[in-house]
Order: structure tokens, then sequence, then C-alpha cells
């Protein structure tokens, strides 16, 4: 048994004011459970704040440390393929080549300190000599040394002129969908929205636009349906036409149907026709093999021979004129009445 600690305590004095003292006792069993219960609370509060990074306990008992992320280096920023810029593509084509290259900062985990230096790798003929020529004039620390937000603001003034923007702005004012092509007013509309935003401070503006350059045939629906966002007056609008366009094919596949039955029916008619005219003539050729008289002697009513004075006499053996039976040369048989 380990000897009580006791405090020293102080007599009581007469003095006008006296204090009261309290004498506490401690063991040593007692403190060492106070000292194990704070190392524990401090134990749990640690493991509290690591937020599950810890591996598992190995067979050791020894904890595994932290995995710490891998820095993107080039080939990493590279694998992403970012979009190359040649400063002669126009205005579309750089900010296409701006969203790209934040997508690609995203899935590369690439350091603010290196998108300056690892984007302007992507450029390339007249872009890149003017990227040059600006890191030859603030030399490479301080070209380097700036944000993607003023590399983005540098390369906007540089391609994307004020009269440049005027012209897209108008374009984009006088859009239309030319004929059917729905996709294509769509793929049009939304690129110059994205570099026309100062032309559309709500969203319902936009839509406006969007809908103000739809043809007739679904212009109505559209109008009626109230899309509220941009993405849904897109969908109607293409879901729609695909419809329309289904409707008029068939239509235009019934109207051929019936033009080519028509035109069979009316074929086979002329046909007919043409059958009938040939079968008239062959029987006018066959019944009009006797040439027609072109003499002056008049038509005889007797024999209907063009002669003059009385008939020749006839055969009654052959039936023909010019001849009579006894003088008749002919093989054949005589007729009924003759005989």
């Amino acid at each position: 048994m380990a000897p009580k600690r006791a405090t020293r305590s102080t007599r009581a004095t007469t003095t006008p004011a006296p204090t009261a003292t309290t004498t506490t006792t401690v063991t040593n069993a007692q403190l060492q459970a106070m000292i194990d219960q704070g190392v524990s609370a401090a134990l749990a509060a640690r493991d509290a704040t690591r937020n599950g990074t810890d591996s598992h306990s190995s067979g050791t008992g020894v904890r595994g440390s932290e995995r710490v992320a891998r820095e993107c280096t080039y080939q990493d920023f590279m694998k992403c393929k970012p979009l190359y810029f040649k400063g002669t593509e126009g205005v579309v084509e750089l900010t296409q080549w701006f969203e790209r290259m934040e997508t690609v900062f995203r899935i590369s985990n690439c350091s603010v300190e290196n998108q300056v230096k690892f984007s302007t790798c992507t450029l390339l003929a007249s872009a890149l000599t003017w990227w040059n020529s600006h890191v030859m004039t603030v030399t490479h620390d301080v070209a380097y040394s700036m944000t993607w937000v003023d590399l983005r603001k540098k390369m906007t003034d540089k391609y994307c002129p004020r009269n440049e923007m005027k012209k897209l702005e108008a374009e984009l004012w006088n859009l239309k969908v030319i004929g059917t092509d729905v996709v294509k007013y769509n793929q049009r509309f939304q690129e110059l929205a994205l570099l026309c935003v100062r032309m559309f401070p709500e969203e319902s503006d936009k839509i406006e636009r969007y809908v103000g350059g739809l043809p007739d045939m679904i212009h109505g629906n559209i109008v009626a349906s109230k899309p509220k966002t941009m993405q849904e007056a897109i969908e109607m609008a293409t879901e729609l036409m695909d419809k329309r366009v289904n409707t008029i094919a068939e239509r235009q596949a019934e109207n051929k149907r019936k033009f080519e039955n028509t035109s069979r029916n009316s074929q086979n008619q002329q046909q007919q026709q043409i059958k009938r005219q040939n079968t008239g003539r062959a029987y006018t050729a066959g019944s009009g093999d006797k040439k027609p008289y072109g003499g002056s002697r008049p038509l005889c009513s007797k024999c209907n021979y063009h002669h003059d004075g009385p008939c020749a006499p006839k055969c009654y053996k052959c039936n023909k004129y010019g001849h009579i039976a006894r003088d008749c040369t002919s093989a054949g048989n005589a007729n009924t009445d003759n005989n």
C-alpha cells in the first residue's frame, strides 16, 4: 500500500479574518487513471480528425501512412488530349479551346502554377509566335507567373476584337432555321450565345431569341409550351421537327405511290388504245387490198366493175368474169347454184 499524500495544512490564527483550508489526498492509482483517461481522449480526438485516411492495422499493429496525391506532370496533362489553337480558326474555335482547356485542368488535377505553362504548349503557328513575342517582352518569369484568367483575357483581346464580336452579334440576332435542319441551327445558336453573353442578361431572353428563329411549322407549339430553360426548348424543337419531317416523308411516299399507280393505269390505257387502233388498221388494210379505180370508165351496177358496154360473160364454174364455163381452165369445183 502506497503511503497517502497529505497537503500541508495551515493552522488557524486569531486574526480578525481567518481563512479556511481543506486537505485533499490523491493516491498513485487515481493519478495514473486520470493520466490514462486524458491520453485516451487525446488519441480519440486525433483519430476523429483523420477522416478515415488511416489504413487497416497490419500484422505488426503499425498503422499505414496517409496517401499523398501525386502532382500533375506535363505527360499527365497531355494524356487528357487538350485542343490545339493556331490563331486562325476564329472566335468560336478560341472559345472551344478555352472550354476544353478548363476541362483538362480539372481531370488532370493541374496545379494553378502550371496552368499557363502547360496550356501555352498547345499554341501553334501564329498563336505560338504571338506568345513567344510576349515572353521575350516581359521575360519568362513574368509571363509564366500570370494566372489562367489573365491569359484568357489577353487572348480574347487579341483574337476577339470588337468588330468581330459585332458581326457575331448580328449573325445571332438574324439566325434562323434553314429548311428543316434544326440540329445545325441549335449548334450555331449555342456557339454564338456562348460568345455574345451580353445580349442575353436573362435566360428568358435567350429562349425568346431561340424560339424566334424556328420555322412556322413548330413555332406556335413551342410558344404555347412555354419552355423554362434553353435545354428544354432545344429538346422540344428537335422532337417536333423530327415528327414533322417524318410526316412530310410519309406524305411524299404516299403521293409517289399514287402518281406511279396513276401513271401505270394511264400507260395501260394508252397501250390498249394503241392496240385497238393497230387492230383496226389491220382490218382496214386487209379489206382494202383492191386498189381504187383511177380510170374514166363508168362503174357497172351489175358486176360492180368499171367498163363500157355490156358486162363481160361470167364463168359459172369459177365465178369469174371474162369467159364462160366451157372455156374455164380452173380446176376448182363449181358453186352449188351453178350446178
